[in-house]
This record gives C-alpha cells, sequence and structure tokens, in this order.
C-alpha cells in the first residue's frame, strides 16, 4: 500500500530509523578513526575561511572540490499499460519503458565510496558513476536513509580516488562563503557561490530535518553534490530548491554534513540508522506561544510531556521545562533540537540545559532507541510496527495497538489489541512521527475515526 507520505513530526521523542536497502555490516579500515570511512577536516585550519567578500579566493575550494564530485546517473524501468489495447485485444501486462535520472555524489572515500541523496538513486534498476575525469563506474548501493534523503554509494576502481574531507557543520555561521558543486542540467564540475543563509531550517514543519540554507544557485541535477567552504571542505550534501518553477529562484538547501557522517557511519556499521530518542513532547517557543502558555521566554523548547522510562523521564527532566541548549548547541527552535540529536545514537549521553521556576539548570540524559519508545492516545498504547507486521498484512506503514489502557474500550480488548492502524481522520498513519503530531492536536474530548487491520487481515473502522 504505497499513499503519499505524510511528514507530521513533533515529537523529539520520536526520531525513528530510516529504511535500508544494502542492510549488512562491512568491516572498516578507517582513515581518521577504526569507526568511520570519513576523513575530518582538521581542527586547526590553515587557511581562514572567509565571511566578507573582500579578498575571498575560491579558486583553491573549487579546484578540490570538483575532483571528489561524481555525475551519478540513474536507470529505472517502470510498466505501461494502454487501457484501449487492453480493452479491445485484451493485452495484459504492459510495455517496459526505461527512464533514466542524473543527480550529483561525493567521493568520501579512496576506495570509493560515495554519499549522494536518496532520491537521486530511488527505485534504481542500474547505477552509473561518472568522475571528473569522464571515467565511469558501476555503482552498488550499500544503504540509504530515505528520511534523511541520504544514500551510500560504491565503486570499484584500479586506482586511489580523490576524495572529500568532513568540516564540521555545527561551525558553519550564517554570512560564511560556501560553494555548491554538482551537475546541474548534465552540465559537469558547475561551481556556484553564495552564502549561508540561516541554519536548521526545516521546510516541511516535520521537525526531522535540519538543512543548511544557501543562496548558492542549485538547480536540477545538483542534488547529492556538495557543498563546501572556501577551503574545499564539506559542510554539507546539496539535496533541494525552494522554487515554483524548480529551478533555481533564489534558495536551496542541504543536508548538514555532521549529520551525512553519522548516517554514513551508521548504515556501514549496523546496516541501518540508529537514531536516539531524548523523550520529549513540546513546543518550540515564540511570543504567541508563550502568551498562551504563560511564560516569559519566547526561545527555546517547551516540554508538554515525558516519555514514559525515557532518558529524559530518569534524567528528572519535568512538563513546564524550557531546554535553552543541548551540550553545547543553543536551541531556539524545534529543529536545531532535533538537528542535534539527528547526529546521536542510542545510549549516547547529552547534557540537557533547562529552566525550570525562572532557575538555570542541567541534567545528564541517555538516549534510548526508538523502538522502546510508545504513545498514547485516548487509552490506546501504540507502537511502530515491525517487519513481521508488514510481511504478515502486506503493508509498509502502520502503528499498532501495544496495548489497552481505557475502561471503556476493555470489552473490546481482544479484537483492538495488535490490530494495525492505517489512519486516523482520514490521515495516514506512516508511523509514531506522522500520527503522533495529529493526536497531538486532537481533544482527549473529540471523537476520531479509525482504519485498522484486525488481527485475521479484516480492514475494518471504528469510531472512538
Amino acid at each position: 500500500m504505497i499513499m503519499k507520505r505524510i511528514s507530521s513530526l513533533f515529537l523529539i521523542s520520536l526520531l525513528s530509523g530510516a529504511t535500508t536497502l544494502g542492510a549488512y555490516k562491512l568491516f572498516i579500515e578507517s582513515k581518521n578513526n577504526s569507526d568511520s570511512i570519513v576523513t575530518l577536516a582538521s581542527n586547526n585550519p590553515t587557511r581562514t575561511v572567509g565571511y566578507s567578500g573582500q579578498g575571498v579566493d575560491f579558486t583553491e575550494a573549487a579546484e578540490n572540490a570538483v575532483h571528489t564530485v561524481v555525475h551519478v546517473k540513474n536507470v529505472s524501468v517502470r510498466t505501461i499499460s494502454n487501457p484501449i489495447m487492453e480493452f479491445f485485444y485484451g493485452a495484459r501486462g504492459g510495455q517496459q519503458q526505461e527512464q533514466i535520472g542524473t543527480g550529483s555524489g561525493v567521493i568520501i572515500s579512496e576506495d570509493g565510496y560515495i554519499v549522494t541523496n536518496n532520491h537521486v538513486i530511488k527505485d534504481a534498476t542500474e547505477l552509473e558513476v561518472t568522475l571528473n575525469n569522464n571515467k565511469s563506474y558501476k555503482a552498488k548501493l550499500i544503504g540509504t536513509d530515505s528520511k534523511m534523503d541520504i544514500a551510500l554509494l560504491k565503486i570499484n576502481s584500479d586506482e586511489k580516488l580523490p576524495y572529500t574531507t568532513f568540516a564540521d557543520s555545527d561551525q558553519v555561521k550564517v554570512g560564511e562563503w560556501v560553494l555548491a558543486v554538482g551537475n546541474p542540467y548534465n552540465l559537469n564540475s558547475t561551481v556556484t557561490a553564495g552564502i549561508v543563509s540561516a541554519k536548521a531550517r526545516n521546510l516541511e514543519n516535520n521537525g526531522l530535518q535540519s538543512f543548511i540554507q544557501t543562496d548558492a544557485a542549485v538547480n536540477p541535477g545538483n542534488s547529492g553534490g556538495a557543498l563546501v567552504n572556501t577551503r574545499g571542505e564539506l559542510i554539507g550534501i546539496n539535496t533541494m530548491i525552494s522554487s515554483p518553477t524548480g529551478s533555481y529562484a533564489g534558495y536551496s538547501f542541504a543536508i548538514p554534513s555532521n549529520i551525512t557522517r553519522k548516517i554514513i557511519e551508521d548504515i556501514m556499521e549496523f546496516g541501518g540508522v540508529q537514531r536516539g530518542i531524548l523523550g520529549i513532547e513540546g513546543n518550540e517557543l515564540n511570543s504567541k506561544v508563550s502568551e498562551e502558555l504563560g511564560v516569559k521566554d519566547t526561545e527555546g523548547f517547551y516540554i508538554n510531556k515525558i516519555t514514559k522510562n525515557s532518558g529524559a523521564e530518569k534524567a528528572g527532566l519535568h512538563k513546564g521545562d524550557i531546554v535553552k541548549k543541548i551540550d553545547s548547541q543553543k536551541i531556539n527552535t524545534y529543529a536545531e533540537l532535533t538537528g542535534y540529536i539527528n547526529t546521536k545514537r542510542p545510549n549516547d549521553k547529552v547534557v540537557v540545559t533547562f529552566i525550570r521556576d525562572g532557575e538555570t539548570k542541567s541534567t545528564s540524559v541517555t538516549l534510548i532507541k526508538n523502538d522502546s519508545f510508545t504513545t498514547e492516545f485516548k487509552g490506546l498504547e501504540l507502537e511502530n510496527i515491525d517487519a513481521t507486521d508488514k510481511k504478515k498484512f502486506k503493508i509498509d506503514y502502520g502503528v499498532r495497538i501495544k496495548d489497552i489502557n481505557n475502561e471503556n474500550l476493555e470489552p473490546y480488548r481482544s479484537q483492538l489489541k495488535g490490530s494495525i492502524i492505517l489512519s486516523v481522520d482520514n490521515v495516514k498513519a506512516t508511523d509514531l512521527e506522522t500520527i503522533s503530531k495529529f493526536l497531538n492536536n486532537k481533544d482527549e474530548k473529540q471523537s476520531v475515526s479509525i482504519q485498522m487491520i484486525n488481527g485475521i487481515g479484516q480492514i475494518i473502522q471504528i469510531i472512538i
């Protein structure tokens, strides 16, 4: 059952793991440490990144970057049916038609690992990578993170390849000069310049993405290419543009290098992305929200619910606390909070600085794994479905009713427990991330219409 994705993330505690197409563990020969194939930029660079337009020389950065950016060709096959032919002649199966898509990628290791966007390689039956020297190679898909739109490829070359180094994207400054390198409209090795316009942008209000926004020109074909600083170090993977026409119209967006690096390392080590859960729900503050909540602060993240058995609960965070900082990352928006947590794994510890009753406090929180998380609405305790559920019911989305904590529903426990919710008030229950935002905005007194699959595979509709 494939439906349009509904992005409605509202809870930091619902940062779920992403899909993986090449889920297997590889043993890695490290460049910097035993856990990573990526190379980090020096903490003590000899060349200062430029913030002013005067005296900034882009030539060295461009020369370094163009050799690490590749052209990615995606060959896919789709079936086209002809209803008229089928009606008159009984033709079946349709006609197979080959489609070719193109994008960019960035070499991250000398032995041929390449990072690109998931949407660049989606549904590919064949992948081909062309280097800046015009040599072409067949590419193998290692793994993907569809939620963050990252994919990892591998090519086998008989020579060592030029590769990018990863800068610390948390240190990127608004106003800093950057270069976007890619292959727009099949024009190889195109370099455009701009500045960082903003950080921690979330275009869909789903709280998961945390883009670097820039005014460097990015067009179709640039997806998966590099956003680099004036030293030629990778600070982001170009992924989308904001435009009414589909072409460059002022702003483009890149996935920060710190998030990209973490996803790559997870795919290589675990075969899938490992995301930790802080365990808080709430709102980012602004004047209107603060007035409604009766608080003075207009910046930060207001906690209105703590997840049971989460690290936040064990660390003593309460409803009404206002998160101001996580480790050294200042938290003014929800995207800043989620963007930082996206770089962490289960069992990582973070220091949360918050305000309670006008007093600034700090506590250490241990992140837990997403599959430990549940949410509750109208006495229904919900959890994400697993691979067994997907196979059994032949579905690729939904949330399971884990338990019943509503005495009015107790007579229906046997019918409801274990059932899979597909939608609530016609909102697709993609996962807990999606459905929790929707339910969070519903009054407990309001009735809801729920479509679900029961234990014997029947699709039923109920109103609670």
